[in-house]
């Protein structure tokens, strides 16, 4: 019998690790044609992320240093200096709408990972135009959003972001450094925060957190917030706890 536009689900073993040369990472994939608010808020609560139609969880045999984190919105705090990042952005204009692609996002996603491959050595080529599509634009369900950042009408940031009743997922953002003094990432993630507590959403989903580390290591300023203990499946109630690492 032919199915039309079928989900697939597989597990890629025994890959370099993104986070350490030394290491090897396995990783469950499912790929979702449409996936409802509902099984995705399943999915963010055991720690699946997305990009697209396909999302992921580790399931590393030997390492669990990928901790999945949440920001526990209504305990959230501001402080003095998230509060002046708010305040040198009071000129910056966000947009919020569904996800979108024109060479302004294509642009400046390559001067920022040009701008990330000297500074962090991350790998870096021009991402295609169908690579970005199929990434950040492809899985336009209602919860997908995109934030844009505008100063003096230039695009200067772009955070992807979905939006559920019961959460807020961080998927992406990239910005142009250009602007280092208005800290756009940070300011990306306090808009976010900001949202969430307008629109009573418990908590905003980070991705992984790995402690101390260059790179994913930042997220611990985000406080307070909880970890994932389990790796739970769908058949499992995953364990969130507060953060006392």
């Amino acid at each position: 019998m032919f199915t039309q536009n079928p989900d697939i689900e597989f597990v890629e073993e025994n890959r370099s690790c993104s986070y350490f040369d030394e290491r090897i990472s396995d990783i469950r994939y499912k790929y979702i044609y449409s996936c409802s608010s509902s099984q995705y808020q399943a999915m963010l609560e055991r720690g699946w992320r997305r990009f697209g139609k396909m999302h992921f969880v580790p399931e590393c045999k030997s390492c669990t240093k990928c901790v999945s984190i949440r920001i526990d919105v209504q305990n959230y705090k501001f402080s003095k200096s998230e509060k002046r990042v708010i305040a040198k952005n009071r000129d910056t204009k966000l947009y919020i709408r569904p996800p979108s692609m024109t060479m302004e996002h294509l642009n400046l996603y390559d001067k920022y990972h040009k701008f990330m491959n000297d500074k962090k050595d991350w790998p870096y080529s021009p991402i295609e135009p169908n690579d970005y599509l199929k990434s950040y634009v492809e899985a336009k369900e209602e919860f997908a959003k995109e934030f844009l950042y505008v100063r003096d009408d230039k695009l200067i940031g772009v955070a992807l972001v979905d939006i559920l009743d019961k959460s807020i997922s961080a998927i992406y953002c990239y910005y142009d450094h250009d602007y280092a003094d208005l800290s756009i990432g940070k300011f990306s993630i306090l808009a976010q925060i900001k949202i969430a507590k307008e629109l009573n959403i418990p908590y905003i989903y980070l991705g992984y957190w790995i402690k101390d580390h260059f790179s994913m290591g930042y997220k611990k300023a985000y406080e307070p917030f909880e970890v994932l203990e389990n790796r739970a499946c769908f058949e499992e109630k995953p364990i969130w706890k507060k953060n006392e690492l």
